[in-house]
């Protein structure tokens, strides 16, 4: 599948392109780009849970924005559109990965330019997306044709470690796992590191986040052994 995530990437003349999944309608996990800084990208989508992987995965439309600089993708997403053109990209054009209601992902393809996809450009990105269906679903290529299983098969533990982590936040600070969930990403998001990183200490005991009267996070970290 990388390889069709590469090949769209230059279809598009764009600067790079990334597939993340999601499974049992659980937040999506970056499983693929075509080089680092797409990674990087991919993952800051899920640390800070806006951008519009979220928004394709919402609606089951593609989220095609020509411009991440504008005012209405700043309102739409404020810190994710602020952290991408400061790495130079300025559009974003995301795409459903799935039939029907099999959904598996989002195909996302990030490029420097400004400006909308020609026509011919958004037949062929809404072709790789359909090519990444059939080969997640292509026994051939080393995959089941279980849905399940590609998807189980897909995922690392970490998104686990990441719902766990924000379950022991939850119970630290006796708020809600959605709420314990917002600031571990606002945490991984302030110090720039991966959100899966921070859930790894959490879960290690090597970092305990600690309310600051509902008006922050401050952060503890345990002395090793």
């Amino acid at each position: 599948m990388r390889y069709a995530v590469i090949a769209c990437a230059k279809a598009l003349d764009a600067m790079g392109a990334g597939l993340s999944m999601q499974r049992n309608g659980q937040l999506l996990e970056p499983l693929l780009a075509s080089d680092a800084q797409t990674a990087e990208l991919e993952e800051l989508q899920a640390t800070l849970g806006e951008g519009p992987t979220g928004d394709v995965v919402a609606t089951g439309a593609p989220v095609l924005r020509a411009d991440l600089s504008d005012l209405s993708a700043g309102q739409r997403w404020p810190a994710f559109s602020a952290a991408a053109t400061a790495r130079g990209v300025h559009g974003l054009f995301a795409f459903p990965v799935g039939a029907g209601a099999a959904r598996l992902g989002v195909l996302s393809v990030y490029r420097e330019q400004a400006g909308p996809l020609r026509p011919e450009q958004l037949q062929d990105a809404l072709m790789f997306a359909d090519a990444v269906f059939v080969l997640a679903l292509d026994h051939r290529h080393g995959l089941s044709t279980d849905l399940t299983d590609v998807i189980d098969a897909a995922f690392s533990a970490r998104r686990a470690e990441v719902h766990q982590a924000a379950g022991v936040v939850a119970a630290q600070q006796r708020i809600d796992v959605a709420d314990a969930l917002s600031r571990l990403r606002a945490y991984a998001y302030s110090r720039e590191r991966p959100l899966h990183e921070i859930a790894v200490e959490v879960m290690a005991g090597r970092l305990v986040l600690e309310s600051d009267r509902g008006e922050g996070i401050n952060e503890h970290k345990q002395e090793e052994n």
